[in-house]
């Protein structure tokens, strides 16, 4: 899948640059947002997420493939467990900010 992004989009991400490219993977994400809770176009913005993701990760010279498997590998990363052992969280960390893009 980043091979073919980075086939496909790599001219316009390089003049583009990460700052830019990272705020247009920030609004899909947030697009994605807007699909769960209105039900609708779900997996469409799934894919724009992860294609988003992967132009990112060419911009910055990451296999993202290589950096899932190092850092998940078959078991949780935290427990080392499958399944995960880990005590179950609602919501993301208190310290983590959540925004909102108007």
């Amino acid at each position: 899948m980043q091979k073919l992004i980075r086939e496909l989009y790599h001219h316009h991400d390089s003049r583009r640059g990460v700052e830019n490219t990272l705020d247009w993977f920030i609004s899909e994400v947030y697009e994605l947002h807007l699909a769960v809770k209105n039900k609708a176009n779900i997996g469409d913005e799934m894919a724009d997420v992860l294609a988003w993701l992967l132009s990112l990760a060419n911009l910055l010279n990451i296999n993202l493939e290589e950096e899932f498997i190092r850092r998940y590998g078959g078991r949780c990363p935290k427990c080392m467990s499958i399944p995960c052992n880990c005590d179950y969280r609602e919501k993301p960390n208190k310290n983590v900010k959540l925004f909102k893009i108007q």
